[in-house]
């Protein structure tokens, strides 16, 4: 442990100090860490609706409120629209706060390229189809976290853009000095405005002539062919859960982009093992043992993608001294424990994290294999064949899963948990370590400014 910690502050904490003081680095990074509390307000409410309100919902099963409370699932609806403003339109807000903390960085007009990168955002958006009423509407599929990598070159391109064209005294329009200063800053960038925006528009123009639907479909289906002939086996597995976690660290929710992929290979197989486990009672036998559910979500998920609870225990751990990753991770506890993970994800934030590039790849992967040696090649528990809610805890999914009825699948859940925590433990005291340093920097700084 202590060599490979040596051999991180040697060679990846500086790599990874220079590559996060890179400018739009640091913008897609500051951009989440500023929608961080609406980012943790709508994982608590995800954690109520679907824990407690679900009456599938791992605490709500346990507890049998579906008999006690009459309707509770009725309840859902008085939080869900806290969803649609938080959560479910973390896109529209990053592009608008990359664009902010990048124009702060170029010393740009903030609040200008927000709501220019905002319409660029749209420009490059998903064209309204026709509803069945006759009407027209914009799909919101794309409002949340599947449209952040489009929000993240938005955001970058228009600060960068029209922060430069800004510094351009030929296309300033000056006004009058009884004009408002708030008008004649807006009129100082309406000529770069409009090429910014003219350039969005040809840029949507030619990804519209590749594919109707523009670069959100395009995108999505560079990703997805690739994979369409991959058969379901190990192989497949490990390939789509580190395509997953890589999409991730670019901003792009992996899960969702890939979810139809998985269903068209995986779900025959899920359904199998359901009907074999109804007629015959027992998960033994089952004749898909390695499929997605019974592999991935049952071993490599623990705390949502990436097995993020072995990073928040990690930095229980050996984090303390970090004090705002630690923070987070105090906050995000609760809702790891039921799989919901965005407070970690993008709240450190993992996105675009060059330390944590490694373990969040590598942990799901070496549990998913710990499951695998478990139930076919070592076969101390059964395949995992059972339906259980996705809010299940982790660490508990194993046991649940394959039947209940074998205490090897409850040490398999746990050793997964270990195992994650361990991976990301050199991890957590390298970047512990380098943000003591970074604060140790800057009040040096300031006493040497003091001075």
């Amino acid at each position: 442990m202590d060599k490979l910690q040596d051999t991180m502050e040697r060679i990846l904490v500086p790599i990874a100090s220079k590559i996060n003081s890179q400018r739009h680095v640091a913008a897609v990074r500051d951009a989440f860490t500023l929608s961080f509390p609406l980012t943790m307000a709508g994982s608590m409410v995800l954690l109520i609706n679907y824990v407690l309100l679900d009456p599938s919902g791992f605490i709500a099963s346990l507890l049998h409120l579906g008999d006690l409370i009459p309707n509770l699932s009725y309840y859902q609806s008085i939080l869900s629209s806290v969803i649609n403003g938080t959560t479910n339109i973390l896109a529209i807000l990053i592009a608008f706060l990359v664009a902010y903390q990048l124009a702060e960085e170029m010393n740009g007009d903030k609040v200008l390229c927000g709501i220019t990168a905002l319409s660029a955002y749209f420009i490059m958006y998903p064209a309204a189809k026709q509803l069945a009423d006759g009407g027209y509407g914009l799909t919101t599929t794309y409002f949340g976290a599947q449209g952040l990598f489009v929000a993240l070159l938005a955001g970058l391109f228009v600060a960068e853009i029209l922060t430069r064209l800004g510094r351009n005294q030929k296309l300033r329009i000056t006004m009058p000095d009884m004009v408002p200063p708030a008008v004649a800053k807006s009129f100082n960038l309406l000529m770069p405005i409009m090429i910014v925006l003219a350039l969005t528009g040809l840029m949507n123009f030619i990804f519209n002539n590749i594919t109707p639907d523009g670069i959100q479909i395009l995108i999505y289906n560079a990703i997805q062919a690739p994979l369409t002939s991959l058969g379901s086996s190990m192989g497949t597995i490990i390939g789509i859960v580190v395509i997953q976690q890589f999409l991730w660290i670019l901003g792009i929710h992996g899960p969702n982009t890939l979810s139809a992929l998985r269903s068209v290979i995986f779900t025959e197989q899920i359904n199998a093992n359901l009907a074999f486990v109804a007629v015959n009672g027992t998960a033994w036998g089952a004749p898909f043992p390695v499929n997605w559910g019974s592999i991935n979500d049952a071993f490599g998920n623990t705390g949502g993608s990436g097995a993020t609870l072995g990073l928040i225990i990690a930095m229980f751990i050996a984090g303390r001294k970090n004090k705002a990753q630690y923070q987070i991770s105090k906050m995000a506890l609760a809702p790891g424990l039921f799989n919901i993970n965005e407070p970690i994800i993008f709240g450190f934030p993992l996105v675009m994290n060059p330390l944590y590039i490694i373990p969040f790849i590598l942990a799901p992967v070496v549990c998913n294999f710990i499951g695998y040696m478990a139930v076919v090649v070592l076969e101390v528990m059964p395949p995992i064949a059972y339906s259980v809610a996705w809010t299940t805890p982790g660490f508990l999914i194993p046991f649940l899963g394959s039947g209940a009825d074998n205490i090897a699948s409850l040490v398999v859940g746990f050793l997964c948990l270990g195992v994650s925590t361990v991976i990301y433990l050199p991890f957590v005291m390298a970047s512990t370590k380098a943000a003591i340093k970074a604060e140790a920097n800057k009040e040096l700084e300031l006493e040497v400014a003091g001075q």
